[in-house]
């Protein structure tokens, strides 16, 4: 009984060890603008679109 509690509380504690690595993508969304400015500064949409978008956006 008592390795099943120690297997569990490995795995729990792998979770929130993964989670705290990759905490922005798995426990917090992207909003919008994040994911315009992304866009931009990775080079996939030009400023005229970027600045487009952006006033789409608010």
């Amino acid at each position: 009984m008592y390795t099943w509690i120690i297997v569990l509380g490995a795995i729990v504690l792998g979770i929130i060890l993964y989670a705290g690595k990759n905490g922005n993508k798995i426990l917090k969304k992207e909003s919008p603008l994040d994911i315009l400015k992304r866009r931009y500064a990775n080079g996939e949409i030009s400023k005229e679109e970027y600045e487009e978008k952006k006033q789409s956006i608010n």
